[in-house]
């Protein structure tokens, strides 16, 4: 088979994340088809204590399960708080992030959901060490910053 070839029909899959394309031998004059994969990779995730992990959405829902416990917030919405976490991480254009960055979005979509659910998350992940912080940490979320 000759390196060149000339691309005769291109198609995206009905699911969006793969294209077909039929292509054309220059040479002789065969044709073949082939498909092109988005191959997205996640960045790792860089923990305080400086090791490094494989971004785990299920432990991002895990933690938000957690804080919402005994609180009425629908699964969708969970999972699509999820969802824009990933896709920030995703979208962050970093080969690393920092754990707390995904602690941040946590607290910020916790913040959308589930007030309670916020401060939950927020005095563990932040360890709150005085009741002073928890007045605190509501009176941020009363006025927030603009």
């Amino acid at each position: 088979m000759h390196p060149e070839t000339q691309v005769l029909d291109s198609r995206v899959s009905e699911e969006g994340d793969t294209i077909r394309r039929r292509r054309r031998c220059l040479d002789c004059d065969r044709r073949f088809t082939t498909y092109e994969r988005i191959d997205l990779q996640m960045p790792a995730v860089v923990k305080r204590n400086g090791t490094r992990s494989e971004f785990n959405p299920e432990k991002v829902r895990s933690s938000m399960a957690l804080a919402l416990r005994k609180r009425q917030v629908n699964t969708e919405d969970v999972d699509a708080a999820v969802a824009r976490i990933q896709q920030k991480v995703l979208h962050s254009g970093q080969r690393e992030v920092q754990s707390r960055y995904i602690g941040e979005l946590v607290m910020n979509e916790l913040m959308k959901l589930d007030q309670v659910a916020y401060i939950r998350f927020s005095s563990v992940y932040k360890s709150f060490e005085d009741i002073g912080e928890f007045i605190n940490a509501i009176q941020e979320m009363q006025n927030p910053k603009e």
